[in-house]
């Protein structure tokens, strides 16, 4: 397939998928149900966290933490108790269990109180193409609080060879304004071109099948590739591909 028709396909497949209809089955729909900034973001970021896995069990146990944040995560965050954190007990979703929900909740508390909030601290440390060393600081803000060593895994660290996908998955609800609804657009100082693409099983898959990624394994590496492919397709908003490379992926079986 020559670039200038790859380019056709994947722009008529993302226009496909990038619509309301994908916030129906997709765990982007846990931050829609608020209108808050605030809520969204940490809405967002919770769910994001516990993105992997069966799809359904995802969805039932994000509904289930607002559930559990009494539908006011930035309030909960803002304002717990040692109490409130003590009712979270019982929360698990594979291997992020109550003990790391309740680190979460203190670290984002951390994170609204002395560095600005969630967007803060990714504009401030944001490369010119790339976010990636902000995810890398964002990490370290995340956890310079006390915590349990195990905690740290459900943090990527891109400078440390990880793909991040659920990170770069929050970035990209955070920062792309897709004009259909579905990604929020939310974060003003940051730019499309700067997001990564959510590299997984899936997506991996069919960019291999496309020849936009050659490299085998999953990692930061193949997604540098797979950035630099994106983006001649599109400097402005590489990550719009997410949706064409996911939905042939699931919903195709490409």
């Amino acid at each position: 397939m020559k670039k200038s028709e790859l380019k056709s396909f994947l722009d008529f497949k993302a226009e496909q998928y990038n619509t309301p209809e994908f916030i129906e089955t997709d765990p982007i729909q846990i931050p829609h149900l608020f209108s808050k900034k605030e809520d969204i973001e940490i809405a967002g970021f919770l769910t994001a966290t516990i993105a992997w896995g069966n799809r359904k069990s995802i969805l039932k146990n994000a509904h289930r933490l607002m559930e559990m944040l009494d539908q006011s995560p930035y309030d909960f965050v803002l304002n717990h108790s040692t109490n409130d954190l003590k009712n979270l007990s019982g929360f698990v979703h594979r291997t992020f269990n109550e003990t790391d929900l309740r680190f979460f909740i203190s670290a984002l508390q951390n994170i609204y109180k002395n560095h600005g909030g969630m967007e803060n601290v990714f504009t401030k440390n944001a490369e010119k193409n790339s976010l990636q060393s902000a995810i890398h600081v964002f990490k370290k803000k995340f956890f310079e609080i006390p915590h349990e060593p195990r905690t740290q895994k459900h943090v990527s660290d891109p400078l440390k060879n990880s793909a991040a996908k659920r990170i770069n998955m929050y970035l990209r609800w955070m920062v792309r304004n897709d004009k259909t609804g579905v990604d929020f657009g939310l974060w003003k100082k940051l730019n499309t071109s700067q997001l990564s693409c959510p590299l997984d099983v899936h997506s991996g898959n069919v960019a291999r099948k496309l020849n936009l990624l050659k490299r085998k394994a999953n990692d930061a590496k193949a997604l540098t590739e797979l950035d630099s492919s994106l983006r001649e397709l599109d400097t402005v908003d590489p990550v719009k591909y997410d949706f064409a490379l996911f939905g042939l992926g699931v919903f195709e079986k490409y």
